[in-house]
């Protein structure tokens, strides 16, 4: 008898163990501090145009709508940002701030430049390629520019590059990335950098390339928030259950050679719902798309699919963003 009451109590405990590990993991927390780039007296990057943004305000934009997809989208994160306004916290203050908070990752935003006007394209920095992590994180990071935002993509680089290290990067104890966006002084790349659409893309790109990497490097932990939200159906059915992430899968309603104002042209405005227009990353003449909608799933995509193709876009298809 004494036996079996100790068996079950040695069985209980283990159950209850088991629970409060669940519980643990599930409650686990990382942290990311997000640093934009310059700031205050130091403006960064300049275009050469007074009607374009230096880099030190477009750094802050593009951190915020990160940090803002990441709080959104994702649960058990918590982000630090090295700063909210134009102020400018020197290189140390910023090492300290990531340190200092036993942060995970460390995502320092920037924007580049070069004399040659004709440079453009992103770039993501580590401190050392045998800095395995970081490395990886920057390869998602320069794979979602090329994919998601349709950005030329000049690839992962370290100090060997630079010819000098980047404090943030070598000083900061966690995995560490420097992303320049894409360059101020390319016109071109600059107008899209300045451009609320831009800044969108490319935070969107980041957010997910940080997303596949916690979830690989941090299997135990729940990221993606799972309570749908619900947005009223265009048809007047049942409503439509809304992406939990920026971006899933678009409609392709379009392309063409050069760019399309979608707002004032004829026929994209009979799509009745936003024209987003990206600009692709290939030798293919048609380099311009026109994608509507955001839907989670491509069967949800496909529905949608056809009051698109009734409204006269009968080539349409569904495509991943």
């Amino acid at each position: 008898m004494y036996i079996y009451i100790m068996r079950i109590a040695y069985l209980f405990l283990g159950i209850c163990l088991l629970i409060s590990t669940a519980t643990f993991a599930q409650n686990k927390q990382i942290t990311v501090v997000i640093d934009p780039g310059h700031g205050g007296v130091d403006p960064g990057h300049l275009s050469g145009s007074s009607t374009l943004l230096p880099e030190k305000t477009l750094n802050l934009k593009i951190a915020k709508y990160l940090g803002g997809y990441i709080e959104k989208y994702l649960q058990n994160v918590k982000v630090i940002y090295t700063r909210t306004d134009d102020s400018f916290p020197s290189l140390d203050a910023r090492v300290a701030k990531a340190n200092g908070n036993n942060a995970d990752y460390f995502i320092s935003i920037h924007c580049n430049g070069n004399e040659r006007k004709s440079v453009r394209g992103t770039e993501t920095h580590v401190h050392s390629m045998s800095l395995k992590k970081s490395v990886a994180f920057g390869k998602a990071i320069e794979k979602q520019f090329s994919s998601r935002a349709g950005r030329k993509s000049r690839g992962v680089k370290d100090k060997k590059d630079l010819k000098h290290s980047l404090q943030v990067l070598k000083f900061t104890n966690m995995t560490s990335v420097l992303v320049e966006c894409g360059f101020v002084t390319n016109e071109k790349e600059a107008r899209y950098l300045n451009s609320t659409y831009g800044q969108e893309i490319l935070a969107s790109a980041i957010f997910r390339a940080f997303r596949e990497t916690i979830e690989k490097n941090h299997t135990g932990i729940k990221f993606r928030k799972t309570a749908p939200t619900t947005t009223p159906s265009t048809t007047g059915d049942t409503p439509v259950v809304a992406s939990t992430e920026p971006g899933v899968f678009g409609i392709q309603i379009a392309s063409s050679r050069k760019p399309v104002d979608a707002k004032k042209d004829p026929i994209m405005r009979k799509a009745d719902a936003p024209v987003e227009m990206t600009e692709l990353n290939t030798s293919n003449a048609y380099k311009y798309i026109y994608l509507v909608g955001n839907y989670a799933t491509r069967k949800e995509a496909k529905k949608a699919l056809i009051d698109i193709q009734k409204k006269g876009f009968k080539d349409a298809f569904v495509t991943k963003r």
